[in-house]
């Protein structure tokens, strides 16, 4: 059978496959890896996959590829970032080498309020034009699905701009993007010590304004959601607070999400699980109750481990308890101008891999098929699995576990895009 791309004898074909649902505890060190693997890939999905002995006989490709000496694996699902804002918060780094702490700097006037007066005076096209550049070094890096935030307006005019941005970039760039709309993400300027006033802004002008932008998008139109977020933490917003937020979403037909235990534990966690949170992110200081409960959850639990090494910190998210409990793990970058400017899976894995005990195969099916059950996509992207979108990756290495042992580099030869080869190119 003739198909448009076949990808032949790969040393190492790592499908990451989970049809059931996201993996968790054992099942996260199986990357379903096959020797001398090939895939067969037509229309943007794939149609095949196994053993080249196998598939190289059925299928004869209109473009081949040998994989020889590469490993072939899913392209990258991050599923938490910040993406699109404008300027940036460099000074702030310095201030955080001269010991300032993330809670100072926003005390302080910085941190989320600052990219907010930035990003509030900047225009849907120069929001597109400044998040661009940094979306092409994402999939460079690898990621070819991502979901990106609003948060940094927060008003109804500016939140609405980093809508249309983020639909003008997934139009327009060959990653494929997820919305999520998170205008509880701070307390701006405007309403310091007055939270609660804030809150009824975002739930009675600004939900109802995105729920109607989604219904008219061509998110919808493709069954691509729009999540309803909310950084609940002290000194942003409490349970309650948070409560009022996601629920307001979820009137709306928003799945819910939550920042969550970044600093201090407010109950975060146990309100994501009871409100069926499609993920709780962060959770550096989760309790092991709520631990165990989220395990016991469909919640997938996203950990940033770029964010703690970006703010020089040595305590991380206890992602090997996580595992080890059974909670369905995944990994992202938290992209964004302050607490974690990186746009790396790669890195992520490898700072992950060294600071929370995780074996480079968790690593991997986190960045993948977990993530990608993180944003509400498993059944799409995330594995190579016949029917799935073909988003794939070819990788300069004969070992999986190269991509988390080596940093600094960047191992991804090939990215491939719904059928399409992206970057780079391999031997025909």
């Amino acid at each position: 059978m003739k198909v448009d791309l076949l990808i032949q004898h790969a040393t190492q074909l790592v499908t990451c496959a989970s049809p059931g649902g996201p993996k968790r505890g054992k099942s996260m060190a199986d990357v379903g890896l096959l020797s001398d693997g090939a895939v067969a890939i037509d229309d943007g999905a794939i149609v095949a996959a196994g053993p080249t002995s196998y598939v190289g006989a059925e299928y004869t490709g209109r473009q081949m590829l040998d994989a020889s000496g590469k490993v072939v694996c899913p392209g990258f699902v991050d599923p938490h970032t910040h993406l699109v804002y404008a300027g940036d918060r460099v000074a702030e780094f310095e201030m955080r080498i001269r010991g300032a702490t993330y809670m100072e700097i926003m005390e302080a006037g910085g941190g989320i309020v600052s990219t907010t007066q930035a990003t509030r005076t900047a225009s849907v096209e120069e929001l597109v034009a400044a998040s661009r550049p940094r979306l092409d070094t994402m999939l460079a890096l690898g990621t070819t699905t991502a979901e990106v935030k609003t948060g940094y307006g927060l008003d109804p005019q500016s939140e609405m701009e980093m809508l249309q941005a983020i639909a003008s970039l997934d139009a327009t760039h060959p990653t494929d993007l997820v919305p999520t709309f998170l205008g509880a993400h701070a307390i701006p300027a405007e309403y310091t010590g007055h939270a609660n006033e804030y809150i009824d802004v975002v739930i009675n002008d600004m939900l109802p304004q995105a729920a109607e932008w989604y219904r008219q998008s061509e998110f919808a139109s493709r069954h691509i959601p729009l999540f309803c977020d909310v950084f609940c933490e002290r000194g942003v917003f409490d349970r309650d607070q948070s409560r009022r937020v996601l629920e307001a979403g979820l009137s709306h037909g928003l799945p819910a999400k939550i920042h969550a235990d970044e600093f201090e534990t407010l109950g975060g966690v146990a309100l994501a699980v009871e409100l069926g949170a499609l993920s709780a992110d962060h959770l550096d200081v989760t309790p092991a109750a709520e631990v165990e409960a989220l395990a016991r959850s469909p919640t997938v639990g996203v950990v940033l481990p770029a964010v703690n090494f970006n703010l020089g910190s040595s305590h991380f998210a206890d992602a090997r308890a996580m595992i080890d409990a059974g909670v369905a793990l995944a990994l992202a970058t938290d992209i964004n101008p302050g607490s974690a400017p990186c746009p790396s899976m790669p890195l992520v894995m490898a700072i992950a891999c060294r600071h929370q005990r995780i074996l480079p195969a968790e690593a991997l099916n986190a960045s993948t098929i977990n993530a990608a059950y993180a944003i509400g996509l498993g059944d799409r992207v995330g594995s190579i699995e016949v029917g799935k979108q073909a988003d794939l990756l070819i990788v300069d290495a004969a070992d999986h576990r190269h991509l988390a042992y080596q940093f600094g580099t960047n191992l991804v030869e090939g990215v491939i895009k719904r059928g399409q080869l992206q970057k780079g190119s391999t031997r025909p």
